[in-house]
């Protein structure tokens, strides 16, 4: 999460704890967990109007989607997988067909 560890998150509380005391700490918390929610709605009406402009073929779109790196790694995957298949479908033989023998090579 963000590169901070389990040491730095208790750091930090324990930071908050000191500067907001403890009689200000469950009215910041109660803040906090409405502002991440505002924030979760706001980012699942983008995702939803974004959704709706681009039409029913990207229904399944996701936002992580977008990251470009997210973006050639699944080309490079689905290229790899159907390469995987070439190659395998190009390796079995037709049934009744003797496979290839070099009588040079052994």
């Amino acid at each position: 999460m963000f590169g901070v560890g389990l040491g730095e998150l208790a750091v930090i509380a324990l930071i908050v704890v000191l500067v907001m005391g403890p009689e200000k700490l469950p009215e910041f918390a109660r803040q906090a967990a409405v502002f991440l929610r505002k924030a979760k709605e706001m980012a699942n009406s983008t995702r939803d109007d974004i959704r709706s402009e681009l039409g029913p073929e990207y229904a399944d779109l996701e936002l992580r989607d977008l990251d470009p790196r997210t973006f050639v790694r699944k080309q490079i995957n689905e290229a790899m997988q159907n390469l995987d298949a070439e190659e395998k479908a190009a390796k079995e033989l037709p049934e009744g067909v003797a496979p290839p023998y070099d009588t040079e090579a052994t």
